[in-house]
């Protein structure tokens, strides 16, 4: 046996899925409804020429393969999903869901498919999962096929987010399928075809809330309570046997699991874009980067999604309560399972978590050692109206408050107080009369309670440094990086996933990776706006 064969043989499938739960019984790989299945069995399309672009080592350990990819074509023909591994049982899922709020219907996973579950060494389970690998019959009107710029988003995000402590899907492989793919991407009849690639995506479940909600609606109780069961068993073994009980004690895991990945968007300004319920992970994991964002200047109304424009339903500051909004359609899908009001105490515990841990991140995020409901309160509600009124970089502003002296009582004039922020302002003409005023006043009093907490000046930047990252993947940086890949040139992918390693390091080689969004980039397509078309 090779050292490569060796490498690849490592991936150890159970498939405990495929084996436990229903299946389509029928096995055509076309368009149509599937009832009373979890899933239907589909291989993915073999590509033209597989190319390997990128991998994240650390998810290549976690599977046991190792840092390094020992045969890259090899690795790459594996996961293009051009070769087939012994042990693999690859599948597409059934599940619906509301998108915008309104019910949908069957959607499931239509350029996504699953390899099958794998166990390390360390007894975990992960499911392998391919995005644009072709055509299920959950495709609708689309090939299932995926674009370069969309998959380098997905590949960068998810080893990003990950490192920067948010839960998420993770991200084993990126590769380029040497097929053209036709896209218009922003629906305006401008079509054209675009390089198609594929990315090996990494979890210990896909299961969403709407996997549940199909079954719900179609009335398939049995199909119900086997997905519900089943996923307790396997992702929430410490809650024991299945009953009303626990049933209910499972959603109430999920609505704080659900409250904590909303709590971390917040923190580093992250905006999915697309919170359908079809997009919510059932074990709290940000999943589905499509046209995802990053708050530059901070605005509570922005959307990056260009279907999202008129009603802004999935903004940064709509998200907790979407959240919630798509916890109570899980709670109607599962309502079958226990009697009535029995999952309300979830929903409930989803408001109380989200809120105190809302406080306590927000608390970190200004350096106190607690969250006073006296005075901080107030505090919270002014910075969020000062930060939109100038144009404020949210991920500079926060980091630059680190280095803001609160112990220093020489520092009270205007111009001493804002001085350690102003590389935070995009305009700064802005910074003037009432605006510089109001801005300033924050400043004392945020300065009066910081130094109430005591401390040193190193011992409070060290802390705030810990949940404000300096780096995050900004729209334009990845857009800068699918043009040069799109000529052929993969350095900035590689350049950016190590630099996302460390966000919240400071890394002197790479400061021009932590500046302010460039003029250019303000309406700049990729940048400022995305579709949903990948």
């Amino acid at each position: 046996m090779t050292a490569v064969q060796s490498q690849l043989d490592a991936l150890n499938f159970d498939n405990k899925f495929v084996r436990e739960l229903p299946e389509d019984p029928k096995s055509t790989n076309k368009r149509r409804q599937v009832y009373k299945s979890c899933f239907s069995r589909v291989r993915p399309v073999e590509c033209s020429a597989p190319k390997f672009i990128a991998h994240a080592k650390e998810v290549s350990e976690m599977l046991d393969l190792g840092e390094e990819i020992l045969d890259k074509a090899a690795f790459a023909g594996v996961f293009s999903g051009k070769d087939q591994l012994p042990g693999m049982d690859s599948f597409a899922m059934c599940y619906g869901g509301h998108q915008f709020g309104n019910w949908a219907g069957q959607l499931g996973d239509g350029r996504a498919i699953n390899l099958g579950e794998v166990v390390n060494k360390a007894g975990q389970r992960w499911t392998l999962q391919l995005k644009g690998a072709g055509p299920t019959p959950y495709s609708r009107m689309g090939d299932g096929f995926a674009v370069l710029r969309s998959s380098i988003r997905e590949f960068l995000c998810s080893e990003a987010m990950y490192h920067l402590g948010v839960p998420t899907t993770r991200a084993l492989s990126l590769v380029e399928t040497g097929d053209p793919v036709m896209r218009d991407m922003f629906y305006d009849g401008r079509a054209k075809n675009e390089p198609g690639a594929v990315v090996c995506r990494v979890a210990p479940s896909f299961v969403r809330f709407g996997s549940f909600q199909i079954f719900g609606a179609r009335n398939e109780h049995e199909e119900l309570k086997a997905l519900a069961d089943y996923t307790i068993k396997t992702d929430f073994p410490q809650l024991g046997e299945p009953s009303e009980a626990v049933y209910a004690k499972w959603f109430e895991e999920i609505c704080v699991k659900t409250a904590e990945l909303v709590i971390h968007w917040m923190r580093v300004g992250f905006v999915h874009g697309v919170l359908n319920t079809d997009n919510m992970s059932i074990l709290g994991l940000t999943i589905d980067y499509g046209p995802y964002g990053w708050l530059d200047n901070y605005d509570a109304m922005w959307t990056p999604n260009t279907t999202d424009k008129s009603n802004r339903r999935y903004r940064y500051g709509a998200q907790p309560e979407i959240a919630l909004w798509n916890l109570v359609q899980l709670a109607t899908a599962l309502t079958p399972l226990a009697k009535k009001g029995v999952f309300e105490s979830g929903l409930e515990a989803y408001g109380e978590a989200f809120n105190s841990g809302w406080k306590t991140m927000m608390a970190q995020k200004l350096g106190f050692k607690n969250f006073d409901e006296q005075t901080d309160d107030h505090i919270l509600k002014e910075l969020q109206s000062i930060l939109q009124i100038v144009e404020t970089d949210m991920t500079i502003f926060f980091r630059k408050l680190a280095d803001f002296n609160v112990f220093d009582e020489s520092m009270t004039t205007t111009d001493q107080l804002l001085a350690p922020l102003l590389e935070a302002y995009y305009i700064e003409t802005e910074l003037s009369g009432e605006n510089r005023n109001r801005i300033a006043n924050w400043l004392r009093i945020y300065k009066f309670r910081g130094a109430q907490d005591g401390g040193t000046v190193e011992e409070r930047r060290e802390r705030m440094n810990r949940v404000n990252p300096k780096y995050v993947l900004r729209n334009y940086l990845a857009q800068e990086a699918i043009e040069l890949a799109e000529k052929g040139d993969y350095s900035r992918i590689h350049k950016l996933l190590e630099i996302m390693r460390k966000p919240y390091e400071e890394q002197s080689k790479n400061e021009e990776f932590a500046k302010k969004r460039p003029d250019w980039a303000r309406d700049k397509p990729g940048c400022s706006t995305l579709s949903c078309s990948s």
